[in-house]
């Protein structure tokens, strides 16, 4: 199974402010940067619990109706999601989630959200990074990476600038597991 990262970031390296706000972000995403091609490409989101309730904040759900969200948590979900979402609770290991998800039949999952994407990464279960730079500065926040036991190398793919400023890079991870 693939597992792919797609995520914006202040220049700072900050996905969002310390109490999970995502107001600094362009309103409506920006301009269009891959992130459609993109979430047409998985067959599932995988995010933790924070990212699950910043996301129902949102004025309307960022996923098709048909796409699962996958909710990774101990505890039961408190928040109903839209009204047709798939949205499911998973506990496990990343390798158990992914493993879980590929018995489904699922062959590209997006995993969303700090402490996920660190667990994934740490358990090298990532293969491709995008990451976009928005041009602000937050100073402090949550950030897209924390400490690690061993280096990870990345290979570079591409990085494109937009008019509005801003950079997306895109990586794949050497050592990952391929399909």
């Amino acid at each position: 199974m693939r597992a792919s990262v797609f995520i914006a970031t202040s220049l700072d390296g900050f996905i969002a402010r310390e109490d999970g706000a995502l107001d600094w972000l362009p309103p409506g995403g920006g301009e269009e940067h891959g992130y459609t091609a993109f979430i047409a490409s998985v067959d599932a989101v995988v995010m933790g619990r924070n990212t699950y309730e910043t996301v129902l904040s949102f004025d309307t759900w960022p996923f098709a109706a048909a796409l699962p969200v996958v909710v990774l948590t101990t505890r039961p979900l408190t928040q109903a999601p839209p009204r047709g979402a798939l949205v499911e609770a998973m506990a496990g290991t990343p390798q158990e989630i992914v493993a879980r998800l590929a018995q489904r039949g699922m062959k590209h999952i997006y995993v969303d959200g700090g402490i996920t994407v660190q667990r994934f990464l740490a358990a090298g279960l990532i293969q491709r990074m995008t990451i976009t730079r928005i041009p602000v500065l937050l100073g402090r926040g949550i950030p897209l990476f924390g400490p690690i036991g061993h280096d990870i190398r990345f290979t570079h793919l591409a990085t494109r600038s937009y008019t509005g400023g801003m950079v997306t890079s895109e990586y794949l991870i050497l050592g990952a597991p391929t399909d």
